[in-house]
């Protein structure tokens, strides 16, 4: 019974010492992630700035994106004082030279999938300076906006043939029963 007593004792210090090693571990993991925050952003290259109505779900470290091919990140957002925009600052690869009629749009990977910024090069000659504003740009579009939308606009279009089909059409649904 002491045998036993001895093992159950020894099981439980290992299982508690396991326990905290996982803790502690997992501690190590989140206070890096912390201190790692907005670190992973590549300052390689020149920075370039961009004004936006909207940037839902943009943020520090996402994707700049030619061609869909990763030629910077983004590196910092705020807020217009004078205009309520959000501005951005990001960055492209030094080999990469963008002319100034470059447009600037927020996307998305997927439906629900994480934003970046798409550039899309215009035709004028002139090249962008290195921390110029891109002048043609367009916002994230929100998903719960446009389905908000869409379902507005079916419940106003079924309202609307409600209203105007016929009251006997709509009772006797057109068929003959036997």
């Amino acid at each position: 019974m002491a045998s036993a007593m001895a093992e159950k004792s020894r099981r439980s210090l290992a299982e508690l010492l396991t326990g905290g090693a996982v803790l502690c571990g997992l501690a190590v993991m989140l206070a890096a992630t912390v201190l790692n925050e907005g670190r992973n952003t590549d300052s390689a290259g020149y920075q370039l700035n961009a004004d936006f109505t909207h940037i839902d779900g943009l943020d520090i470290g996402s994707d700049v994106r030619l061609a869909g091919v990763a030629v910077g990140t983004v590196v910092a957002e705020s807020v217009n004082p004078a205009t309520y925009k959000a501005h951005v600052t990001f960055t492209v690869r030094p080999d990469i030279k963008l002319t100034v009629d470059t447009a600037a749009i927020i996307t998305s990977d997927s439906l629900l999938g994480g934003k970046y910024i798409a550039l899309s090069p215009g035709g004028d000659d002139r090249m962008l300076a290195p921390g110029a504003t891109l002048t043609q740009t367009q916002g994230a579009i929100s998903l719960e906006q446009l389905l908000s939308k869409f379902i507005f606009s079916v419940t106003d279009t079924l309202t609307h043939a409600n209203k105007s089909a016929p009251a006997g059409k709509a009772e006797s649904g057109g068929a003959d029963l036997p």
